[in-house]
């Protein structure tokens, strides 16, 4: 079989799921919708999971596979905490005229 699970994969799988459901339960409703917690969650474990088999000594296909997976994960995290972040900053009071001014 040339993709074969080991106790520690599925334990690291279990891992990041349980992670990501904490990460998700602890985001205030105010600042990020749940559908963009869930979708950053997921690709969290999605991460974890395709580095956990990039790094092991599968086959070349396998390899390739979990580096776009690698990559494409990244690019979904990386976008989801700059939407995060552009959320944040409409929360922002800003400056009054009177404060400007000082």
């Amino acid at each position: 079989m040339p993709f074969d699970l080991s106790v520690s994969d599925i334990y690291i799988f279990i891992l990041a799921g349980f992670l990501g459901y904490q990460l998700i339960s602890r985001i205030p409703s105010l600042l990020h919708t749940p559908l963009m917690a869930a979708t950053n969650a997921i690709s969290g474990i999605a991460l974890v999971g395709s580095m956990v088999v990039a790094g092991q000594n599968y086959s070349l296909l396998v390899n390739i596979l979990a580096f776009i997976a690698v990559t494409c994960s990244t690019i979904n995290v990386v976008g989801g905490f700059l939407i995060t972040d552009r959320i944040l900053k409409m929360f922002k009071k800003e400056p009054s005229k009177n404060e400007k001014k000082s």
